[in-house]
């Protein structure tokens, strides 16, 4: 039983040490949340009494309750107007023929290949224009024009999808329509599911976005530029500032967890036919 443990460890050694190397932020991060402030960043690693009142602390120096909803609303509205935009634009890359058609999508990868730095001043000016820079407006309403990269994964998905079913309901007398609810949609389940948990965690965990718009109202800060700040303003109390790291990561890892199955069959299943 030993020497058979021993070679499933000598077969799987790679592995196991890539997982040490993944785990071991997370470890640290967990351990140092509950030390004391003396303890934190000493060569100690395991704290020598735990102190789960830093979390409270966390909540009384910092807004975090605001910052959780504005993080909240942000993914969750990003990523249901993605939904949205996106899945009828991929539909209609993927399945319909009309003229342009790889043209639109040869724009499509562009756009996707294209840094949002590059667009940043006059997006900016035309929301201050409209009078929404200091909300999170700016970074939820350019959903409902879809996503370059969502549209890219669903997309890719659709076109494995047989064409003897659509067309099957196109001469029961679908229109085009129908034929995306009730037909594509049922089979392309994995696929949302994955394009839809990309964009939740890139709005979770967007910096660049939220610091952006919202830097000179606080009110509106996301977790991401929140914590950022909290770091700055508590830097030498790392004992919190890993406490409120782990109050940003534990809904991520959460979400991830609980829908892991349909993400991963959603990206494998994802092709690359052209």
């Amino acid at each position: 039983m030993r020497e058979k443990a021993l070679v499933a460890i000598g077969r799987h050694a790679l592995l196991i040490a890539l997982g040490i190397m993944v785990m071991a932020p997370f470890a640290f991060v967990a351990l140092t949340a509950f030390m004391t402030n003396e303890q934190a960043l000493t060569s100690n690693l395991w704290p020598t009494s735990w102190h789960p009142e830093n979390f409270a602390q966390v909540f009384e120096k910092a807004p975090l309750l605001r910052f959780i909803a504005n993080t909240v609303m942000y993914a969750g509205l990003g990523t249901l107007f993605m939904l949205l935009s996106s899945v009828p634009a991929a539909y209609a890359l993927a399945r319909m023929q009309w003229k342009g058609r790889q043209l639109t999508f040869v724009t499509v990868l562009c756009v996707m290949m294209l840094p949002p730095q590059v667009t940043i001043v006059p997006i900016y000016l035309l929301w201050t224009n409209a009078g929404l820079v200091g909300t999170i407006w700016p970074l939820v309403l350019p959903m409902l024009l879809g996503d370059a990269f969502s549209i890219f994964l669903l997309r890719q998905f659709l076109v494995t999808i047989p064409v003897e079913y659509t067309d099957a309901a196109r001469v029961d007398g679908c229109s085009e329509w129908q034929v995306l609810r009730k037909v594509v949609l049922p089979m392309a389940r994995p696929a949302v599911a994955a394009a839809a948990m990309f964009q939740f965690f890139y709005c979770w965990n967007d910096y660049y976005g939220p610091l952006v718009y919202t830097n000179h109202v606080q009110e509106n800060w996301t977790l991401s530029l929140g914590l950022a700040t909290f770091r700055n303003l508590y830097q030498v109390q790392w004992n919190l500032v890993m406490a409120a790291t782990l109050v940003v990561l534990v809904p991520v890892l959460v979400v991830f967890f609980l829908a892991q199955k349909a993400f991963v069959q959603g990206v494998t299943m994802t092709g690359v036919k052209g």
